[in-house]
């Protein structure tokens, strides 16, 4: 069983994946910690994100256990890694790492942008995640501050109108849903909630599989 989950910057993808796959025993991947990552290295390297060879070179060789989980969830690298994103020779060598984790036939779960449209458009189940800009962008305000970086929230909700202005917009696989993508509007529910309705529309599939 492969399940997709596609959407806007938190929305919930991420807290939602962990879940599932923990619930139905998926390998899943996130697969935004790649472009953080690039993003990441290419700062820590003084390399400027318009620099497309300098990030090719760096996606091509790519070992996220080489990164922290903290290190690339600041507002910088959230930036960062969709202007990576947007970029196609970087989004290309990226690409074949994860259309290699859900293959045909296998078991997997995936978050990101573009994973039922693009990557992973076989998928048995795919959901799409997306809530009100400013509960996002209070989300991610109180996140950051869980981690200690004071950006104003005023800051935050421009900086994800801008994230979600260029990830829906770039010209190689934008963020989009695809026609066979159950829609969830996180906007007014809890992570509870969310992944009974999640559970309850891949019960609703009929190819659910329990690795466990």
């Amino acid at each position: 069983m492969i399940i997709t989950i596609d959407g806007t910057s938190a929305s919930g993808k991420g807290t939602l994946t962990k879940r599932l796959a923990e619930y139905y025993c998926l390998p899943h991947m996130d697969t935004g910690l790649l472009y953080r990552a690039v993003a990441y290295k290419a700062r820590q390297l003084g390399i400027l994100l318009s620099n497309e060879p300098g990030l090719v070179e760096i996606a091509s060789k790519l070992n996220l256990e080489a990164f922290a989980g903290r290190e690339l969830r600041t507002q910088v690298i959230s930036d960062g890694a969709s202007t990576v994103s947007a970029i196609p020779a970087s989004r290309a060598a990226l690409i074949d790492a994860q259309k290699n984790f859900c293959l045909p036939g296998m078991d997997a779960i995936m978050d990101g942008r573009d994973i039922g449209t693009v990557i992973c458009q076989h998928a048995d189940v795919k959901l799409w995640l997306d809530a009100d800009p400013v509960v996002r962008a209070t989300r991610r305000f109180e996140e950051l501050q869980f981690h200690g970086e004071e950006v104003p929230l005023s800051v935050v909700i421009e900086q994800m109108k801008t994230r979600d202005q260029r990830d829906a917009t770039r010209a190689n696989a934008p963020m989009m849903p695809s026609e066979n993508t159950m829609h969830i509007d996180t906007s007014h529910m809890t992570a509870d909630a969310v992944f009974n309705r999640a559970v309850e529309i891949v019960e609703a599939s009929g190819v659910v599989t329990r690795l466990g």
